[in-house]
């Protein structure tokens, strides 16, 4: 194979490579490699050897035209990452598994079905509201915290008509264990298999208990209870396999449920927090966001129609998912030696496409630190520059949903409520598979 490129490696320790800066922190070590080594650099933790991807040129050779070669990673012997949690969901899944229950669900996703979902989502947002104000002029929340809850109560209510929400005490934490834990797998290859009775493993353990005993309660209920609901959980129990007419086992529906209740969640709340302190932080910003919601709303909820029309407040989450955006890489497997941009790759190396550094790129982003919604009120090509939701086959099958539920439920925050920052510090970034905020987001309510 003719190439003319060696990646260059990060320098590291004898034994333990990158370790000790990926345990610190993954983001900031990769932002610094992409600063002092270039878009692709290869870099290793213990014996695992790891390629990083910061340039979209280098991502549509790698993940559009050699989508063949850069292949999901799932290994029941030994999962890793989300995996560990999510089984062989849509996320995690490859082949001629994932191509089925992507069908499947592919038209629960469609723009015209989740426009239909919208009342559901005002409710939930109308629901919070009133929980706020019945804590008085005010009150002290953490955002981030708040977010998670109603985008819970959004996705469980809207794909299996139902509600979780006197569960959140044990849900809430249980997820974040679970998260951190598959972050850690990733970043530490050292991390002793989950048959060793750790701390850590037990405490692993008895959360994805908690997760799916809510789950499985879910689908019981429902096979109980048979119901014309139609909505995902309805096609799923529903669905025959092609060849054996067979339908799904209770341990398949239950890796798409818990696929779609975690990642249909976790990722927007995380938009949402990130979007409204942003905002807080730059008041031009949210006067002008104001002045068209109170345009073009005049203090209704919005429908599908004035959605479309609301075209400052989808260029805000916009730079909020570019600055924050709440998946931040994308995680691949180098199947067979290959060549990307003159660069010769090894087969059986992990590629991380960060999507972080992508829409942090200088020469595609002037003053990318900067939170600056404008930039998206320009037409420009953005192609694989701006991935918030991933690119190819494999992009995300819930990102008009996400981008629906986000644009109401922001508009119907901000109509009604001014928020205060109750620290004035800025909020520090963690990286934990999503970007969340480091110890949430602490915040006065003030009613408008």
């Amino acid at each position: 194979m003719a190439h003319n490129k060696t990646v260059p490696q990060v320098k590291g320790d004898f034994l333990l490579g990158n370790l000790r800066q990926m345990i610190a922190s993954p983001l900031q070590a990769f932002y610094n490699w992409q600063q002092d080594y270039g878009d692709l650099v290869s870099f290793r933790l213990a014996a695992r050897q790891f390629y990083l991807f910061s340039h979209p040129k280098l991502v549509e050779q790698a993940l559009i035209r050699q989508s063949d070669v850069f292949v999901k990673i799932y290994n029941p012997e030994k999962p890793t990452g989300l995996a560990l949690i999510l089984g062989q969901g849509l996320v995690t899944s490859q082949g001629d598994l994932w191509q089925r229950q992507r069908r499947l669900m592919q038209p629960v996703f469609q723009r015209s079905n989740v426009t239909t979902l919208l009342p559901q989502m005002a409710t939930a947002g109308n629901n919070m509201l009133g929980r706020w104000r019945q804590m008085g002029e005010g009150a002290h929340i953490n955002l981030s915290g708040e977010m998670m809850r109603l985008t819970l109560e959004v996705i469980t209510q809207t794909m299996f008509s139902t509600s979780v929400l006197d569960k959140i005490e044990q849900i809430a934490p249980s997820l974040e264990i679970l998260l951190r834990y598959a972050a850690k797998t990733i970043a530490n290859p050292l991390t002793l298999p989950l048959y060793v009775p750790t701390p850590a493993n037990r405490k692993f353990k008895q959360a994805l208990g908690i997760i799916d005993d809510v789950i499985y309660g879910i689908i019981d209920q429902r096979r109980t209870a048979p119901s014309d609901q139609n909505d995902l959980l309805d096609m799923l129990l529903k669905a025959r396999d092609d060849n054996s007419g067979e339908k799904m086992t209770d341990r398949q529906v239950r890796d798409e449920v818990i696929t779609i209740f975690s990642a249909g969640h976790e990722t927007t709340a995380n938009l949402l927090s990130w979007t409204l302190y942003l905002l807080v932080r730059h008041p031009g910003a949210l006067a002008r966001l104001r002045e068209e919601l109170d345009r073009l709303l005049q203090g209704k909820i919005p429908n599908a129609e004035d959605l479309q029309q609301l075209v400052y407040t989808r260029a805000v989450l916009s730079e909020s998912m570019r600055l924050r955006p709440p998946a931040s890489f994308l995680l691949r497997k180098v199947s067979k030696d290959t060549e990307v941009d003159g660069y010769f790759l090894k087969a059986d190396r992990l590629a991380i496409f960060s999507i972080f550094n992508l829409h942090h790129h200088a020469d595609f982003w002037p003053q990318p630190e900067q939170f600056d919604p404008e930039r998206f009120l320009v037409s420009q090509n953005r192609r694989y520059s701006f991935i918030p939701f991933g690119t190819g086959e494999r992009i995300c099958i819930g990102s008009h949903f996400a981008l629906m539920e986000s644009q109401l439920l922001l508009c119907m925050i901000i109509q009604h409520c001014d928020l205060q920052l109750l620290d004035p510090e800025e909020v520090e970034i963690e990286m934990a598979i999503t970007l969340r905020p480091k110890g949430g987001i602490p915040v006065r309510i003030k009613w408008r």
